[in-house]
């Protein structure tokens, strides 16, 4: 959602085998690939971002960069690359963020990546990084590019597709192209409605639109509106949650819906929904305090 409508030490038994630069392969061993595990990276990333420690979160993610390039890994570093340019969005470090991009970019040339899913993901957080940091003609740029390959590669109830219309869908009300963000909403609600423990991501579609009908309509014009499209989104919100719900725990990440209903709250509040504010607000704190 946009941000105008708000009012995120690593011990060494957290990892296997690190890499040494002392035990470096000699001169013509380039070939030789040391891979890391990406699963075990997101897990503990997972673990920290749940308990907002950014610090350690940073520090997990260069060490894993620095583990890739050792073992001369470069999937593996651009899947590094890609969590940091969500990481430094969400922290609001342009430059950083934007130094990952080029990266990121550079390795999905090198890997041969730009017809692939895995480089028109790369191309979505691109796009959503650019949106963050005011770069909207960038931002669509970047979506049209991912937009193109998803098409060509992935099933049409794919539920990373409907995050890339949801984003385009943001950008284009940052560029009052109104037609255009109603179009790719309701398409990401119709994808979203068929993947299992989509509420959470429907609920976040719904509070967007409902900024959307405002941004062109105004308050009281759009008040009816809005008002049906903030019930909606409550009543998702509260069905996704994984643990109220134990047969979404396996779909759902209970740190990622403590975030996403901390990142609800405030648009709940703005619209002066402010039960459903403090009441995923609570609940955000409780998950988060579970998991710490």
């Amino acid at each position: 959602m946009e941000e105008k409508r708000y009012g995120e030490p690593i011990g060494a038994d957290d990892y296997e085998e690190p890499r040494c630069p002392l035990c470096m392969e000699k001169p013509g061993d380039e070939e030789h690939i040391h891979t890391i595990d990406m699963r075990r990276v997101m897990e503990k990333l997972d673990e920290y971002l749940a308990r907002k420690d950014y610090g350690a979160a940073e520090r997990h993610l260069e060490f894993w960069l620095g583990e890739a390039r050792l073992g001369n890994d470069k999937r593996g570093e651009f899947a590094v690359r890609g969590e940091q340019i969500g990481f430094y969005r969400k922290r609001g470090e342009e430059d950083k963020c934007f130094s990952c991009v080029s990266d990121a970019l550079r390795l999905m040339s090198k890997l041969d990546y730009e017809d692939s899913v895995s480089g028109a993901t790369c191309y979505v957080n691109c796009g959503t990084a650019a949106h963050a940091f005011g770069r909207y003609e960038q931002a669509l740029e970047f979506f049209e590019r991912a937009k193109v390959i998803y098409d060509k590669h992935l099933p049409e109830n794919d539920a990373r597709l409907g995050g890339l219309y949801n984003n385009m869908a943001l950008t284009c009300v940052a560029r009052k192209r109104y037609g255009e963000a109603h179009s790719c909403y309701t398409r990401a609600l119709e994808i979203m409605t068929q993947v299992k423990g989509g509420e959470p991501e429907r609920a976040i579609t719904l509070l967007n639109m409902a900024n959307a009908v405002e941004a062109e309509h105004g308050m009281e014009k759009g008040e009816r509106k809005i008002e049906q499209l903030l019930d909606e989104a409550e009543d998702l919100l509260a069905a996704g949650d994984p643990l109220a719900h134990p047969e979404l725990a396996e779909v759902i990440h209970p740190g990622y819906y403590a975030f996403v209903c901390e990142s609800c709250a405030p648009t709940f509040d703005y619209y002066g929904y402010f039960l459903a504010a403090k009441r995923f607000a609570d609940r955000a704190k409780e998950i988060t305090e579970q998991l710490s």
